[in-house]
């Protein structure tokens, strides 16, 4: 377990939601991104966390302060640097991952596959659709009703400006990973083998009554969110 300083305060969001900030993390081509976590208290009490960031003293006496971990939700398959920790962490919660990452992962033990039906733990609580068909990885979104929240993992980031300098940069505002608002990347868009699939899944999306949209990489949306989905997916349709 990472025993650093915490700098991933837990945020409330709304009732029985939280996010948190956690460590800036390195992928291809020296390419580094912010990280963020959800934590939604489920109606058992328990905890269900999704996309965990680096563990470390700090982070885990508050979410220990909040209640039990009765699961770790992995929806993507770019998103994993942190699970061994968590599930050495909490052995008894159960790990959940986006299709083919039991595959990709054998060094983890995954004990269920993210599908378009919610686990009954969080049934009627948390919705799920797995947007099929993309090259780079398979995202699963999610939408907890009670605070009318969509959480994308990947598929829409949004970066400052100047968070990356010298041809990453450059990199970055033709990938439209830094814009005026946050969009799906170039790079996620050229990699749907099968755009009509991917729409009749992010159609589903779009009738989820949103007020509130999180992702990954990139500060929350919180204006009119059920416009933004539309403005951000009008590529795809």
């Amino acid at each position: 377990m990472d025993t650093r300083p915490d700098s991933s305060a837990l945020q409330r969001l709304s009732d029985g939601i939280w996010t948190a900030s956690g460590d800036v993390v390195t992928g291809v081509a020296g390419f580094h991104y912010p990280t963020r976590m959800v934590v939604i208290r489920l109606d058992d009490d328990s905890l269900w966390v999704w996309s965990p960031v680096a563990l470390n003293e700090a982070c885990k006496r508050e979410i220990d302060a909040l209640g039990r971990v009765a699961h770790i939700v992995a929806p993507n398959s770019l998103h994993h640097l942190a699970l061994a920790d968590w599930q050495s962490a909490y052995p008894a919660a159960c790990l959940h991952g986006a299709p083919g990452m039991a595959a990709r992962l054998p060094d983890l033990e995954f004990d269920r596959v993210l599908t378009d039906t919610a686990d009954p733990a969080w049934a009627g609580q948390i919705d799920q659709l797995v947007v099929p068909g993309n090259r780079i990885t398979t995202e699963v979104v999610f939408f907890h009703r009670a605070s009318g929240t969509v959480i994308f993992t990947d598929l829409i980031q949004h970066l400052p400006d100047n968070w990356y300098s010298g041809w990453r940069r450059w990199v970055a505002r033709w990938d439209r990973m830094t814009g005026e608002e946050p969009a799906v990347p170039g790079k996620f868009r050229l990699a749907f083998r099968d755009r009509r699939a991917a729409r009749v899944v992010i159609d589903r999306v779009l009738a989820w009554p949103a007020r509130t949209v999180l992702f990954a990489h990139g500060a929350p949306v919180r204006d009119d969110a059920h416009a933004f989905l539309k403005r951000a997916f009008a590529w795809l349709r």
